[in-house]
């Protein structure tokens, strides 16, 4: 799957899950569209030129994730969300 430039809004409740997750700091297991999978804290959410991030710690290292990037999170707490973009 070809990864667009140009950031592509995900659906609200997806987001609002990824904020509760962040707000709680829990660890999601991630699946990106590039088929990376990580199981990583979610620690904050960021905006910079227009393009949202999660941020995460993997075992210490701080990684920033586009948010059109993410396929699906999941956590017990959740279920498994998989990740659309906004209508």
């Amino acid at each position: 799957m070809m990864l667009t430039n140009e950031y592509q809004p995900i659906n609200c409740d997806d987001y609002d899950n990824l904020e509760l997750a962040c707000q709680k700091q829990l660890t999601l297991a991630l699946a990106l569209k590039d088929g990376e999978q990580l199981k990583a804290k979610a620690i904050d959410m960021l905006l910079r030129k227009k393009v949202e991030y999660l941020v995460v710690d993997l075992s210490g290292e701080i990684r920033e994730l586009r948010l059109d990037h993410i396929a699906s999170f999941s956590h017990p707490e959740l279920g498994t969300v998989v990740v659309s973009e906004s209508d």
